[in-house]
């Protein structure tokens, strides 16, 4: 939080006194110890391990089951490209989209999700990319810096503002990425937890209670213990919990909705923008035009260096996208959630809340996003 108000102090205070619009945003790329956007450049990594095999990345293009580890070892450069995953995952293969529901199939689980990623920055990079990307922002941060403190010490009174908003930038450099850490050591907590009780679930397909490991998935905890305690279970309650989850899945959530269950709409309240421009929240700065990529999978993401991803929300789990692409909108987020929080570190312009986003920019249209005033205009 420490960061999160000098962020929100930096932004106010040089608005106010030097009329720079979302300051922190460039100072805040390429920060130390975040360990959502170090995600993201260590697949990099990866990708400079296998790039040099090409047994290996043509048997990558070919990949459908998850069984393709273990057969790795059996190409040329196989070996080194399987210890490159593993280790990967080993540190982050506790993570997948949607990652707060414990059912949600992790990286560990499912590895081929990760395979069109791979060969993306393969395709799309050169060696030492990651290297090269993270001390291009951290050096665009610092010249920022200097920009920011040279005109602040020219204003009246000039020395004392330079030197509270050096205080700032110093607390925002060195706290700001620790934001990603709660979330990051929650989620390998839930993969140890899950795999306790993916193991009893399988007890119980053993001793034929389950049906299948994953019917727990629709009880309760205390039902779960009960079924445990009494190795029984009510296939009906599980197959009506089944059918009620797939209607669910075809609804539409409110933007808000209220503790008494009211769903509220909204509208922003702006009048300075272009005709037909789609307005949202700024929480990049920059201005970036690119071809809109609409992905609403993040495993059927096929992007190029300069596309724009449009998607419904992100979290951590897009972040290895992130490198990929020049801009960011979505239609869901906020200025601290982590798809913001990733793309000023990335330096990539970003326009959240941008309601219906992915129905109304059309997959390869091209696209205009305004990361400091907060719209995406249409071009064609």
């Amino acid at each position: 939080m420490s960061a999160m108000e000098a962020t929100w102090w930096l932004n106010e205070q040089l608005e106010a006194w030097l009329g720079e619009k979302n300051a922190a945003d460039t100072l805040t790329q390429s920060v130390p110890h975040n360990v959502t956007s170090e995600m993201g450049l260590a697949l990099l990594d990866v990708a400079d391990v296998i790039r040099p095999h090409s047994d290996v990345v043509a048997f990558l293009q070919h990949v459908e089951d998850e069984g393709f580890l273990d057969e790795l070892p059996k190409l040329a450069g196989g070996q080194e490209a399987r210890d490159a995953i593993e280790a990967w995952l080993d540190q982050y293969g506790m993570r997948c989209v949607g990652e707060i529901d414990i059912t949600r199939p992790r990286w560990s689980e499912r590895p081929s999700t990760l395979v069109p990623m791979i060969l993306g920055n393969i395709r799309n990079f050169e060696p030492g990319a990651g290297e090269r990307r993270f001390e291009q922002g951290r050096q665009e941060a610092g010249k920022k810096e200097q920009e920011l403190l040279e005109r602040l010490r020219a204003m009246p009174d000039g020395e004392g503002k330079a030197e509270e908003t050096k205080r700032m930038i110093d607390r925002v450099r060195t706290f700001i990425g620790y934001r990603e850490y709660p979330k990051y050591g929650m989620i390998s907590r839930y993969f140890v937890y899950k795999r306790a009780l993916l193991e009893e679930a399988e007890r119980l397909v053993q001793a034929h209670v389950l049906r299948e490991r994953e019917d727990i998935f629709y009880l309760s905890f205390q039902e779960l213990h009960d079924v445990v305690r009494t190795n029984r279970v009510d296939d009906q309650l599980i197959g009506r919990r089944k059918d009620a989850f797939r209607s669910y899945q075809a609804l539409t959530p409110p933007r808000v909705l209220t503790s008494d269950g009211e769903g509220i709409a909204g509208a922003y309240r702006r009048d300075d923008l272009p005709a037909g421009a789609l307005v949202g929240l700024p929480v990049s700065a920059g201005t970036v035009e690119g071809r809109a990529r609409v992905i609403l999978d993040m495993a059927q993401a096929d992007l190029e260096p300069g596309d724009i991803l449009v998607t419904a929300t992100t979290d951590p789990s897009w972040t290895p996208l992130f490198v990929a692409v020049a801009g960011l909108v979505t239609e869901v987020g906020g200025l601290m959630t982590h798809g913001a929080v990733i793309a000023r570190e990335y330096g990539l312009p970003a326009v959240v809340g941008v309601a219906d986003a992915t129905r109304l920019i059309l997959d390869g249209q091209r696209i205009r996003v305004h990361g400091t005033d907060g719209y995406v205009e249409i071009l064609r």
